[in-house]
């Protein structure tokens, strides 16, 4: 509660309070690049988890995030 009183969190959205449980936001620092580590490929699930990735992506792009 202190620390809520003090605005820490201030602005923060938390993703499951969200509509489609995404917010969105950035939480890298100002200035850093988000990187990709995981590419996935064009067979089986991982097909699925690319759609999912992109998915993410254009609301995240859409949000500003």
């Amino acid at each position: 509660m202190l620390m809520q009183q003090l605005g820490y969190g201030a602005g923060y959205a938390y993703d499951h309070e969200a509509e489609d449980a995404f917010s969105g936001q950035n939480y890298f620092p100002d200035g850093m690049a988000r990187e990709q580590f995981y590419q996935p490929r064009e067979r089986g699930f991982e097909r699925e988890i690319g759609k999912r990735l992109e998915y993410w992506a254009r609301l995240r792009a859409q949000r500003g995030g």
